[in-house]
């Protein structure tokens, strides 16, 4: 394979003559140019130059010899010569080192809130676009916590609180506390090394980590990472519209020791996330915005970019076959109504995870937390309730958070935005520091509460009316109030 200087590439930075740098080859893009689903602007933003860190966080780490062909590859770039160029500082990598260099020390967070200030802080914009946004005006993903601020709670006093245990088993596997990290995609977005170092972080806890489909990191990289055969690790699965793909990652899956699949079921199509989708604009300069709508497709965010593969014909009819090819237990992630839970059951699913998907999704979505203990009820009606696990996701903050899903018959929670806020600003050691905190609060509110173990924990310790009897408060439309993330004027918009 030719060697090539960095010289040689910078030559070839027009769009009808295109090379770039990844992973230390050279690629020709000249024809992939107008066909990428991220659009034109981010590879000329690279042409003739290393794109390695803006692409690995966004792509799988095989992309390329799947879908290009091998007379794309130029060659080899001299390393020893790329080391020796000058490396610019942009304007938002000078805004992240100084926020950095200004960031509080891991001892001073005392709360989930307090990583996500210090992320925002610390992200680059299509990083913090693409974590934080939800659909349409995110009222769903706004109340997916206030919703727990509708539930109270019923304390019991003069109880020996000495000695408290928050452990408990999820799907057969023993956990240190009832909630696991819950699957999000492109880890490497808030951190280099991505998705490893929740594993890492999950292995020192003890707590169950689901690995994402849309990883930044490979399923097997996740997987190898897992400090002792014994972690517990599930797969979350994006059903591919080609089953043949589908069922060799599954079965790939259960060989490598997987204890749970976890299908979602919420995301035939991609919700609107228009933080995430406006990250188009922001990188174009004023007059390329005003070319035509042909050469910039402005539908699309890193989300939709990376996941046109879902198949929206997923249906209740494709669990026979999910269990003809895998022995793993099968639960719906996804379900947002007690219907849907009880026919998850009826088709043999050991569980489901009430979830609108961060209120990623459908905004106007239930809450899980709202919808949780008509769930219970609705599967104890039809006798379903026995052998068969309900998990929540989506807003959970607090250890007071995860005692009320609790109480009303979740199994477990997941947590998933706080624990990238953690490993983005602070690495495996935030992720760490985190679970300890909601593990402390968590400890702390059962012994407030009069418990000493999981299952001393019952629906009559909380006070649901507020939810019950749909006494809501009128949510705040923060788009239309506050102009929430609001589109800029055009002669602004270079400088966002």
């Amino acid at each position: 394979m030719a060697v090539i200087s960095p010289q040689e590439v910078a030559k070839h930075d027009k769009k009808d003559d295109v090379w770039v740098i990844i992973h230390g080859k050279v690629y020709d893009l000249t024809q992939f140019l107008p066909e990428h689903p991220g659009g034109q602007k981010i590879i000329m933003k690279y042409a003739g130059k290393d794109a390695t860190k803006a692409f690995e966080p966004i792509h799988p780490p095989d992309i390329i010899e799947r879908f290009l062909s091998p007379e794309v590859c130029k060659g080899s770039i001299d390393e020893g010569a790329l080391a020796t160029q000058p490396v610019e500082e942009s304007e938002e990598d000078k805004r992240i080192r100084l926020a950095r260099e200004k960031m509080p020390r891991l001892e001073e967070m005392y709360n989930s809130f307090d990583f996500e200030t210090v992320a925002k802080s610390i992200l680059k914009a299509d990083a913090w676009a693409y974590y934080s946004s939800g659909a349409d005006d995110e009222i769903a993903m706004r109340e997916n916590h206030n919703a727990f601020h509708r539930i109270w709670l019923r304390p019991r006093v003069m109880i020996n609180v000495k000695d408290v245990n928050s452990s408990t088993t999820m799907l057969g596997s023993r956990v240190s506390m009832p909630f696991y990290v819950t699957a999000t995609a492109l880890g490497k977005l808030g951190h280099p090394e991505g998705e490893v170092v929740l594993t890492r972080a999950a292995y020192k806890k003890k707590v169950i980590q689901m690995i994402p489909t849309l990883a930044s990191c490979s399923f097997d990289e996740i997987v190898d990472a897992a400090q002792q055969p014994e972690q517990v690790q599930w797969l979350q699965l994006y059903v591919n519209s080609d089953r043949a793909v589908t069922e060799k990652f599954v079965r790939h899956a259960e060989a490598r020791g997987m204890k749970g699949l976890f299908i979602t079921a919420d995301a035939p199509q991609l919700g609107r996330r228009e933080k995430d989708m406006r990250q188009k604009y922001s990188q174009e300069e004023p007059d390329e915005i005003a070319k035509s709508d042909t050469e910039f497709n402005r539908d699309e965010g890193a989300a939709r970019a990376i996941s046109a593969f879902i198949d929206p014909a997923l249906c209740w009819n494709d669990i026979a076959w999910f269990k003809s090819i895998t022995k793993m237990p099968i639960l719906i992630k996804g379900i947002q109504t007690p219907e849907d839970a009880v026919l998850a059951a009826k088709h043999g699913c050991q569980g489901v995870v009430l979830s609108n998907h961060g209120g990623r999704q459908l905004d106007f979505a239930p809450s899980s937390i709202e919808i949780l203990a008509e769930t219970m009820e609705a599967l104890k009606k039809e006798n379903l309730d026995k052998n068969f696990e309900v998990y929540i996701d989506g807003g959970i903050r607090r250890g007071s958070d995860i005692f009320k899903a609790i109480a009303l018959g979740a199994k477990g929670v997941g947590i998933g935005r706080p624990f990238l806020y953690a490993m983005s600003a602070y690495g495996e050691d935030g992720v760490v520091k985190l679970m300890q905190l909601l593990q402390d609060e968590f400890e702390m509110v059962m012994r407030l509460m009069g418990v000493t173990s999981i299952e001393e924990i019952k629906p009559e310790m909380v006070d649901i009316r507020n939810i019950k009897d749909h006494f809501v408060a009128s949510p705040i439309d923060y788009l239309a109030h506050k102009s929430y993330e609001a589109i800029q004027p055009r002669g602004k918009l270079a400088k966002l």
